[in-house]
């Protein structure tokens, strides 16, 4: 706008641009409003329905040890109805600890890989993925544990995927894979005091001695 205009041709020269872009700008502002107003309904709604959910999770698990079905039944109606919540990944994790505390290890395996397909969270995925790998090796499905053990982990579990591939190899009368996973192991762990690792390299290395 140049600076020589009148104030009447500046509120004029105002008055033509508002006449020509008027509505553009009341609707820009209109949308602009409703979509603020709309992520925070939208903020709200999730939160709610996460409150909902921790809540039916605390219900299923207040059911657990009571000796009955009900944990069970109310366990997978639970992950039935949240299918795409983390919680569906935690409650398979119960589910599983309890079908354990019962030995019955095919519904063990189940729940954990429902567990492993369910969640998003990094953390529970991996921690899912080394119980099951356990069982399997203690079910004595060894090929089975090292390839559940392949998955792409956070590095923090290194130490332990390593463990329990030592583990199944040693299962599996592979002394040397055995030795250098123990060992991946305890370099992971960054504590080359571990005592349950070390015990199990050294138990390695004894018995190599005694068969020579």
């Amino acid at each position: 706008m140049d600076i020589h205009q009148t104030e009447e041709e500046q509120v004029e020269q105002i008055k033509k641009i508002w006449q020509e872009y008027g509505n553009a700008i009341i609707t820009g502002l209109v949308l602009g409003l409703g979509g603020f107003i709309a992520y925070g309904y939208y903020n709200q709604n999730k939160l709610a329905e996460e409150m909902t959910t921790s809540d039916g999770y605390q219900q299923v698990l207040e059911l657990a040890g009571e000796g009955d079905e009900s944990f069970q039944n109310k366990g997978n109606e639970f992950i039935k109805a949240n299918p795409e919540s983390n919680y569906a990944g935690l409650t398979a994790l119960a589910l599983a600890k309890d079908s354990a505390e019962h030995k019955d290890w095919a519904q063990v395996e189940k729940y954990l890989n429902t567990a492993i397909e369910k969640t998003n969270d990094k953390g529970i995925k991996a921690l899912a993925t080394l119980r099951l790998a356990k069982v399997q090796v203690q079910t004595e499905q060894y090929d089975a544990a090292i390839a559940t053990l392949s998955a792409t982990l956070p590095e923090s579990y290194k130490a332990s995927i390593e463990e329990i591939k030592g583990d199944a190899y040693l299962k599996q009368g592979n002394q040397d894979k055995a030795r250098a996973a123990y060992q991946a192991a305890i370099d992971a762990s960054g504590q080359a005091g571990n005592p349950v690792l070390q015990m199990k390299l050294d138990d390695l290395a004894e018995t190599v001695v005694l068969t020579k």
